[in-house]
């Protein structure tokens, strides 16, 4: 049977898919980056493979592959991507492929966060976060180890309570002094908990969706929309029920793999899932060839050279192709 890959890597979290040719994940996974999305991208493909053989999928030939994150293009040339798209376009294909009314799409990850809003099937406008990472998956993770709770918790907490704190979460700083001074001053840990949630909600909607009509159907994704708690934050906070898909997590990855399902056949690149026989290595090289001095990514197979990005003109691609 023919089957499509798609990958996502972040900075927190690497995502894999594979789905079949009528377009359901037959294999899922969703691990750790730790700093190191080329080791990441193989955990992941070695867990599909596994999955696949598991679920009687073993005969199942992954024709192309799609790839998605902030790693992209290098997780792309290593895995030999016939697609590598932004996060944005990811998640709107996959989110719009499984729930084809949706309007607005609110989206937050381990870092990052974004809001996609969608009208007749195509994103029409979008917004990322900044620098900061206040709100996101990371923060929560944060403040879960300083309450002495793990974040999986802090959903089914935050509902116990009936009051919860106000907590400023417009920076990581503030909100940290926030939180001390209340447990210092002896709030309940459910209400903090709620607080957080609340604050989370409030935040994301101030920042990332400043400007924003956000229109229902609302899906809800990426880890954090686990947290029962800040779903209900933020139905509170728009006066509307907000949907999490069981596989929202996933949507990039989803995305990526039914872009891949859908380019040309004569574009496929059939991919084996045995990339631990081949020596990946990336290198930087600066190029001289004008003001520019662009830094150019070099990425290599064993010693040779499969791609390349970062030059702004084509003095720059010369110069890689006589390094390779």
């Amino acid at each position: 049977m023919k089957a499509f890959l798609g990958i996502d890597t972040g900075s927190i979290s690497t995502k894999g898919v594979v789905i079949d040719e009528d377009k359901n994940i037959i294999a899922r996974s969703y691990l750790w980056t730790e700093g190191n999305p080329t080791v990441a991208a193989r955990r992941v493909a070695d867990e599909l493979r596994s999955q696949l053989q598991e679920g009687g999928y073993g005969d199942a030939e992954v024709m192309a592959v799609g790839t998605t994150g902030s790693a992209r293009r290098l997780v792309g040339a290593i895995l030999g991507a016939t697609v590598v798209k932004n996060e944005i376009t990811a998640h709107a294909v996959g989110t719009t492929h499984l729930h084809p009314d949706v309007r607005t799409i609110l989206e937050i990850g381990g870092q990052d966060s974004k809001i996609i809003c969608i009208d007749g099937g195509i994103a029409t406008d979008y917004a990322m976060n900044t620098l900061c990472a206040a709100g996101t998956g990371s923060f929560l993770s944060s403040q879960a180890h300083r309450l002495g709770v793990e974040v999986e918790e802090f959903g089914e907490i935050a509902l116990t309570s009936k009051h919860p704190a106000s907590i400023a979460a417009r920076c990581t700083v503030f909100a940290e002094s926030d939180l001390v001074h209340k447990i210092q001053v002896g709030y309940p840990r459910e209400d903090i908990i709620a607080g957080l949630c609340k604050a989370v909600a409030v935040n994301y909607l101030n920042n990332v969706g400043k400007g924003k009509k956000i229109v229902s159907p609302v899906v809800f994704q990426g880890g954090v929309s686990k947290n029962v708690g800040v779903v209900k934050a933020f139905e509170d906070a728009l006066g509307m029920k907000v949907l999490v898909d069981p596989d929202g997590h996933l949507m990039g990855a989803y995305g990526a793999a039914l872009l891949a399902a859908d380019s040309p056949v004569a574009q496929w690149k059939p991919f084996s899932f045995d990339i631990d026989d081949f020596d990946f290595r990336t290198r930087e090289v600066v190029c001289q060839k004008c003001a520019n001095h662009c830094e150019i990514v070099c990425v290599y197979r064993d010693d040779e050279l499969i791609d390349a990005w970062g030059n702004r003109c084509e003095k720059g691609e010369i110069r890689i192709a006589r390094k390779a």
